[in-house]
């Protein structure tokens, strides 16, 4: 079977010598002179099995790309080249997920062996997933792993839930690898063929989540100049994960549920009837039996979703695969390295175990990652680790602010200091505003953005205390 591969470029002459070169190694390639264009093939046309993508390029550069390839595509190996081989191009490559990165000038039969070699890992990948049960379930490239009896009893939960029809919760703290489930969920079910699309719903400004989910036409509000296939669309025939469902705001939870019960829905704008046959994982840190007693979350639309329930457990409740996970993320970091692989003292590995991991696995990668780049022996040693959790310490600080908010407001009701919720609250948004427009240079509209806040409403918060900025 012909594999399909698209190169991105504006460049003329790098499209014709690539696809050129693709198509004598025996490769169907379909070439694009920016990133819109590819997007919206996408739609109409086979899913590509590799994509080469330049940097530098009108409108969407690179980059923004691949973060909406990955969006998409999970599983999608990105190749991205560029002529410009800086730490930024190349950080943020690999940052968003690039399969590996090609610097121009390249020689073309380089360009083709890695082709073959991204292509040929699928194929192996594709493989071992066939071969593996429920305790070996996958994701995109990441497995789960545990010898734990907890671990053992969510993985044979996995394996008789993957082939049932049924919508499913996954809780657990944020770091125990909810997405991970889900991923493993899909890809044991008779749904793998088809597409698995994650959507963060605390990660998208609630103005813009309803066209994510579910589309929009052209012309249905400014700026929407075409059409957009939202997540159900794109998970047709598939599944849909839907993590911090538990932050999706209400108007939207009434739409969610008129999906999740008739299968169909209206694109924003739109007067078609869209009809789709979606399996919806949802996931939550929260505990939404308490958000559906506040009001802020539909009891209906809780009984829809928790079907059935996963729950991931913390690392602390798992010590014993703590060794095991530590390998497994120094083995991947190697190979992103190219370096030799680095192992671990018995005090490494007990100093590892006395940790409390509060940010669960994603903490404990982060970890490692830290530890394979920075430490200079291939063994590492208690010292090693302490270092790289000490590398850590400013963001275990920065999560603990609620912590440090508690003490101090039992401190100053213990003081009999009153009117507190009128003293602290303008100042903590106050301390939000400006993080956000410090960030953003002083941009208002991508400052709202990443706060999740209307233009309007930052503009109306920065008032009081004195107008804010420009």
């Amino acid at each position: 079977m012909t594999r399909p591969v698209w190169i991105v470029d504006d460049d003329r002459s790098i499209r014709f010598v690539l696809s050129a070169a693709l198509r004598q190694a025996g490769y169907a390639v379909d070439v694009f002179e920016n990133a819109g264009d590819a997007l919206d093939a996408l739609d109409t046309r086979e899913a590509p099995a590799l994509l080469f993508t330049d940097v530098r390029m009108p409108g969407d550069n690179g980059l923004v790309l691949l973060e909406k390839l990955k969006q998409r595509l999970p599983s999608l190996p990105v190749v991205v080249m560029s002529a410009y081989t800086d730490v930024a191009s190349t950080a943020g490559a690999f940052r968003g997920g690039a399969h590996e990165f090609l610097s121009k000038p390249f020689d073309l039969d380089e360009a083709v062996a890695l082709a073959e070699r991204a292509l040929q890992r699928i194929d192996e990948s594709t493989d071992a997933d066939a071969g593996a049960d429920a305790t070996q379930a996958a994701g995109t490239g990441d497995r789960l792993v545990g010898d734990t009896p907890v671990m053992r009893q969510l993985f044979r939960a996995i394996g008789r839930l993957a082939q049932a029809p049924l919508s499913v919760l996954v809780t657990g703290e944020t770091g125990t690898g909810k997405e991970l489930v889900a991923r493993a969920l899909h890809r044991e079910s008779p749904r793998a063929q088809r597409p698995f699309v994650a959507l963060n719903t605390a990660a998208i400004p609630a103005e813009l989540l309803e066209s994510e989910l579910f589309g929009h036409e052209a012309g249905a509000f400014t700026g929407a100049q075409r059409r957009h296939i939202g997540r159900f669309e794109q998970a047709d025939g598939g599944t849909l994960f839907l993590d911090e469902i538990g932050d999706m705001p209400l108007p939207l939870q009434t739409r969610l549920l008129r999906v999740l019960a008739e299968g169909e829905f209206f694109r924003v704008g739109g007067r078609e009837l869209i009809r789709v046959d979606v399996r919806v994982i949802a996931a939550t840190h929260q505990d939404l039996q308490a958000r559906v007693a506040d009001g802020r979350f539909r009891e209906d639309l809780l009984h829809r979703l928790d079907v059935v329930r996963l729950h991931v457990p913390p690392l602390r409740d798992r010590g014993d695969d703590i060794p095991r996970l530590a390998e497994r993320f120094l083995a991947l970091a190697a190979q992103r390295f190219d370096a030799p692989v680095k192992t671990l003292s018995r005090a490494a590995v007990a100093r590892l175990r006395t940790h409390p991991w509060p940010g669960n696995v994603r903490e404990l990668e982060n970890l490692c990652w830290r530890m394979a780049a920075l430490a200079q022996g291939d063994r590492l040693d208690a010292g090693d680790v302490e270092m790289a959790l000490g590398a850590s310490a400013p963001q275990a600080a920065a999560d603990d602010w609620a912590s440090t908010l508690d003490a101090w407001t039992r401190a100053q009701l213990a003081a009999g200091v009153g009117d507190l919720h009128a003293a602290v609250v303008p100042r903590v948004e106050r301390i939000l505003l400006e993080a956000a427009l410090d960030h953003t240079g002083g941009r208002r509209a991508e400052a709202a953005a990443r706060l999740g806040l209307g233009r309007n409403t930052l503009t109306r918060k920065l008032k009081p205390a004195g107008g804010g900025r420009k």
